[in-house]
């Protein structure tokens, strides 16, 4: 018989009123109502103060009609009042976004926002997973279903190895990997089909690392009183809490550098700027040259550490029921060696040539929208560095775009990568691979530790860089494979 805080179980009736948090170990009530309190931290973002967004959304009435337009929850959530601070981008973003999920489309409603959840839970993205629920419950998604994968349908949990190496190690997709999902049967994906379940599962890994990325708060429940919430959990354990990426850490804010240390650090960066231009018009590194910076500078991308991790991720239990092999991850390929990471020449499978016509032509209009976004953010400037106005930032956001694809092992031959060691200092490349490819280790500390003079909103802009470098990086070796499949 089962002793229990001093009280005893007789039955398996009442033995299944409890369950073990897989944990912490600790012995639970199933069903029970807790109250929770509101993030102490105030706004949008726990890692930008409120006033910087609030003062952005206050003077941009665009970003309110954007959202009556294109919300797919019918409010200013988080995401959209952070990215507001670049009100042109946003209205891109919104617009595929919304396209991708409630406009005409090969997929019904309710399997695009699963696989959202799907997607974001590769990344224990709780944010995405909560707001996709419920926009998976309101559009007639089957309630069950949010059990966990083996309550799901067979063609839904196919997705799962294809969500897994997009996630993670994209360059292992194949065309044997399209082929087994397209093969003819009663489960078998539709091309259609296929490229929108691609197109979201790129969409909200990157977004959840802008979500990581960025500090995004929960959101706030408008029916909150007095600062507290009762939410009814079934899988609920106050463990959790401890592992919430918003709850911040005080030592961790704090820097050891001064002002006067990062005012240097920004006069230094544009002195590198200017000199690597100078550079650049009296003489170009040859190919060969070229070659070998972008190879040394993918290896050395593999040995950014981001931190001191356990070899396992431990999943939250809510967000492990709709994951598959959680401890797959990009790390292991890092630190086992498991495979050499190959090089994608990005001339042999451009996104402008080879992936926009593909994917326009499976997915009506989506490749017009992405590709409106891509060039929206990389284009993206306001001639400005933290103080300094009339500065040209070409040279650095390209640094920042390719970086993140020389992590994935593409290379541009026109690139020469020995600017990505010039312009990205050590602890912006830590944050950028965190994001990139762990974004739910972000913290607060590696956000504060790099560009400490300039504004968040430039550090926003970066978020955005990642975020859409990813997509694309994710999406050339998808439709790579699904060209190769079709040739």
């Amino acid at each position: 018989m089962n002793r229990l805080s001093g009280g005893s179980i007789g039955s398996a009736a009442s033995a299944s009123e409890y369950r073990v948090c897989s944990n912490c170990r600790k012995v639970l009530r199933q069903e029970k109502r807790i109250r929770v309190s509101q993030p102490l931290t105030r706004g949008p973002s726990a890692f930008i103060p409120e006033n910087e967004v609030m003062q952005a959304n206050g003077l941009n009435e665009r970003t309110n009609l954007l959202v009556e337009e294109y919300s797919t929850s019918g409010r200013l959530d988080n995401i959209t009042q952070v990215m507001s601070l670049h009100a042109q981008y946003l209205e891109s973003f919104l617009r595929s976004q919304f396209y991708m999920l409630r406009m005409d489309g090969p997929l019904p409603l309710p399997y695009r926002h699963y696989i959202a959840i799907m997607a974001a839970a590769r990344h224990q993205c709780s944010y995405l997973i909560n707001m996709h629920v419920d926009e998976f419950l309101k559009t007639g998604g089957i309630a069950e279903w949010l059990n966990g994968l083996e309550y799901i349908p067979q063609r839904l949990k196919n997705l799962n190895e294809i969500n897994k190496l997009l996630a993670h190690r994209p360059w292992l997709i194949t065309k044997e990997h399209i082929q087994k999902l397209v093969k003819t049967g009663e489960n078998n994906w539709s091309l259609p089909e296929l490229v929108h379940a691609v197109v979201l599962l790129a969409h909200y890994h990157a977004l959840a690392s802008f979500v990581f990325g960025s500090g995004i708060n929960p959101e706030r429940d408008p029916h909150t009183s007095n600062g507290f919430r009762l939410i009814a959990v079934n899988n609920f354990c106050v463990c959790d809490l401890a592992n919430d990426n918003n709850i911040e850490n005080t030592s961790l804010t704090s820097s050891s550098f001064g002002f006067a240390d990062s005012l240097s650090e920004l006069e230094a960066l544009m002195e590198r700027m200017k000199r690597l231009q100078e550079e650049k018009e009296e003489e170009e590194a040859s190919q060969e040259e070229m070659a070998t910076r972008f190879e040394k500078e993918k290896k050395e991308s593999l040995l950014v550490v981001t931190g001191a991790f356990d070899d396992e991720i431990v999943s939250l239990s809510d967000v492990s029921r709709y994951i598959e092999d959680p401890g797959f991850g990009y790390k292991d390929f890092a630190r086992r060696g498991e495979e050499h990471l190959p090089t994608f020449r990005a001339q042999d499978y451009t996104w402008e040539n080879h992936g926009f016509s593909l994917v326009n032509r499976l997915y009506s209009d989506i490749g017009h929208l992405l590709d409106e976004k891509f060039r929206m953010v990389y284009n993206l400037t306001y001639n400005t560095m933290a103080s300094h106005e009339g500065v040209d930032t070409t040279m650095l956001r390209r640094a920042l775009f390719n970086y993140v694809h020389c992590m994935f092992g593409i290379r541009y031959d026109d690139y020469d990568y020995g600017e990505v060691n010039q312009l990205l200092e050590r602890s912006l490349k830590v944050y950028i691979k965190t994001v990139t490819c762990y974004p739910e280790r972000t913290t607060k500390r590696m956000y504060d530790s790099y560009w400490r003079q300039f504004k968040h909103s430039e550090k926003v802009h970066v978020n955005l860089l990642l975020m859409e470098a990813r997509v694309q990086a994710e999406l050339l070796y998808a439709l790579r494979a699904i060209t190769r499949h079709l040739t």
